[in-house]
């Protein structure tokens, strides 16, 4: 629909809280259109329904209310691709929120086509990531879509402002809503993250009771819990011998990782639109997942391809961090990196004490290590050490090349 031409139904990715609340209404009242909500169970721990109830007290039509279960698929067609490219952006970050952005977009438009509505809208600020997030995956999507960023457009611009707004409007506001918050929380399966306020001070410590989906590594149990990951073509299938889908895979690695205090990130980011942030990050389950997939691709990738998807990785995290998960540079990487995965097979096992997840064992049907090849015992292998001199000398050759050429000068 042309820019400048106002919505007539608006799909609202809506939490049910109280800033997505007065973006709806804001919505209904500065374009007069109708609202069609959309909230999605990304395993963020919240019950769901309330948005419902709210978004019916706000006049939303019962048939145009969404709330759907998306776990299942964040994290099978998600979480999983990313992590067979062990992602990080900037080394550490296992892009917990970046990965949840796509998803939420994609339902939106699919609902936007189901309901006849020409609009979509996001309740991301203007001076974050999410934003990016949203829109790149809605054009991407659907090309000719008209996005509405209310955090872009309105004039309520400080938190009295929205306050009054929500009063003028009988919009329902909690006591512990009425002030600011100290830091704001973005959830799902994958990870927590907080942001904001009191964290803003790169300088000053974390205070404890941002953290909420670990325990303090130092309260953890005095003695390390053992546990073993079965992997297929490189996706996790089993802990402990016991088959799962993946979400409630990850869900049972979140609960092991939050007993032992494992996946806390204290992080100052360079974020897409050019400033630096700080954030607190808890990814328990993806921490330990991550190195656990790092452990069976030791033993199972050949040396030149595993270095080449670590060449590669920073490129692939960096164009989920920046949103451009629906793009054609994503997707070839993406089947370059499914590609090494054909023999990523077999079980790893490890260690998780007081913060820490290490590797202490791994095993597969596809492994190329090769006892007989490594050991210092003299045995009947397949290498010659005389073989070892030409190597060298063939790969000193530059070398010598340039010492006696420095040597003349």
């Amino acid at each position: 629909m042309p820019e400048n031409q106002a919505p007539k139904r608006v799909v609202l990715a809506y939490s049910g809280g109280l800033d997505t609340s007065i973006i709806l209404k804001w919505l209904q009242t500065t374009y007069g259109c109708e609202v069609v909500t959309f909230t999605a169970d990304l395993g963020q721990g919240e019950e769901l329904e309330p948005a419902r109830a709210k978004a019916l007290m706000l006049g939303i039509k019962p048939e145009h209310i969404f709330i759907e279960d998306l776990r299942e698929e964040f994290v099978r067609d998600y979480v999983f691709p990313m992590f067979r490219a062990n992602a990080q952006y900037e080394g550490l970050y296992l892009l917990g929120t970046s990965i949840a952005r796509p998803l939420i977009a994609k339902k939106q438009i699919e609902i936007a086509r189901k309901v006849g509505a020409d609009a979509v809208a996001h309740g991301a600020t203007g001076k974050g990531n999410d934003q990016v997030r949203f829109e790149l995956s809605y054009y991407a999507l659907e090309p000719d879509i008209k996005v509405i960023a209310p955090w872009r457009e309105w004039d309520l611009t400080s938190r009295s402002a929205l306050l009054a707004f929500a009063e003028r409007n009988q919009i329902p506001i909690a006591k512990d809503k009425r002030g600011e918050a100290p830091f704001s929380i973005d959830a799902n399966l994958l990870h927590t993250s907080s942001e904001g306020k009191v964290l803003e001070d790169p300088a000053q410590e974390v205070p404890d009771y941002v953290y909420s989906r670990t325990i303090d590594p130092q309260d953890a149990p005095d003695r390390p819990t053992f546990i073993e990951i079965d992997f297929k073509s490189g996706d996790p299938v089993a802990v402990d011998g016991r088959t799962m889908p993946p979400a409630t895979l990850l869900a049972h690695l979140n609960e092991l990782g939050r007993a032992n205090g494992i996946g806390r990130l204290d992080l100052v980011e360079n974020r897409f639109v050019g400033m630096k942030s700080r954030g607190l990050y808890e990814t328990p389950g993806g921490t330990i997942l991550y190195f656990a997939h790092r452990g069976i691709e030791q033993i199972t990738l050949d040396r030149a391809a595993a270095h080449l998807k670590d060449e590669l990785m920073p490129k692939f995290a960096e164009l989920i961090y920046n949103g451009f998960w629906f793009s054609p540079e994503r997707d070839m990487l993406q089947a370059l990196i499914d590609r090494s995965q054909e023999f990523v097979t077999g079980r790893v096992r490890l260690k998780l004490y007081k913060g820490s997840a290490s590797v202490v064992g791994r095993s597969s049907p596809y492994s190329l290590y090769d006892q007989d090849l490594v050991t210092f015992e003299e045995g009947a292998v397949a290498y010659d050490h005389r073989d070892a001199a030409g190597f060298i000398k063939l790969n000193a050759l530059r070398l010598r090349t340039l010492a006696r050429r420095n040597k003349r000068r």
